[in-house]
C-alpha cells in the first residue's frame, strides 16, 4: 500500500506540475477567451498562481479518488493538502518579496513548485497512516466553495493586493 500510495503520489506531483505550468499559458495562446479564464492564469497576480496549483490537484484527486474509495478521509486529506498549497504560495512570495524586495520570474516557478511538492509528501503521509474520522461531503463542499471563488474572482476581482497583477497594477480580466 505505501509503495502504492507514493506512485499516486508523484503521478500527482507530475500532472500537477505539468498542466499547472499550461494553465500558466493557455489564456494567453487561446487568445484571451473568457471560457478558459475561470481556470487558467489570466495575468501574473498571486491569486492566478494559486489558480494554477488548485485545477490541476483538484482534477488529478477526482480521478485518484475512483482508486482510494476505501478511505473514508481521502476527500479530506486531499482538502488539507489543497489548503497547504494555496496558503503557501502567498506565504513564500510574500516573505521572499518582502525580504529581498522583488521576485524574479524563476523564483515564482521555484515557489510553485515547492508548493506542489509539499502538498504531495503532507498526502501521502496522510494516506499512509490509518484512516481517520472525516466528514467527506463537508470537505468536497468546500472544494466546490473554493472553486467557486476561483471562478467568481476571474471576472468580479477584488481590488486587493493578492489579485492585482504586479507587472501591470490591473485586477483581473
Amino acid at each position: 500500500m505505501k509503495r502504492s500510495v507514493r506512485l499516486w503520489q508523484w503521478l500527482g506531483f507530475g500532472v500537477t506540475s505539468l498542466f499547472g505550468t499550461l494553465l500558466h499559458f493557455v489564456y494567453e495562446w487561446l487568445g484571451e477567451a473568457a471560457w478558459i479564464a475561470p481556470i487558467a492564469g489570466i495575468n501574473e497576480s498571486t491569486w492566478e498562481h494559486m489558480k494554477l496549483l488548485f485545477w490541476p490537484m483538484l482534477l488529478f484527486a477526482a480521478v485518484q479518488s475512483l482508486f482510494f474509495r476505501s478511505r473514508e478521509d481521502f476527500w479530506c486529506i486531499k482538502l488539507y493538502g489543497i489548503l497547504l498549497g494555496l496558503g503557501l504560495i502567498p506565504v513564500l512570495f510574500y516573505t521572499y518579496n518582502g525580504v529581498v524586495g522583488m521576485s524574479p520570474d524563476w523564483i515564482n516557478v521555484v515557489i510553485f513548485f515547492l508548493s506542489a511538492a509539499a502538498v504531495y509528501i503532507y498526502e501521502a503521509r496522510r494516506l499512509q497512516g490509518g484512516t481517520k474520522r472525516c466528514n467527506s461531503r463537508l470537505a468536497i463542499a468546500l472544494l466546490c466553495a473554493i472553486a467557486l471563488l476561483f471562478v467568481v474572482f476571474t471576472f468580479a476581482t477584488p481590488e486587493i493586493g493578492i489579485f492585482e497583477d504586479p507587472s501591470t497594477g490591473t485586477y483581473g480580466i
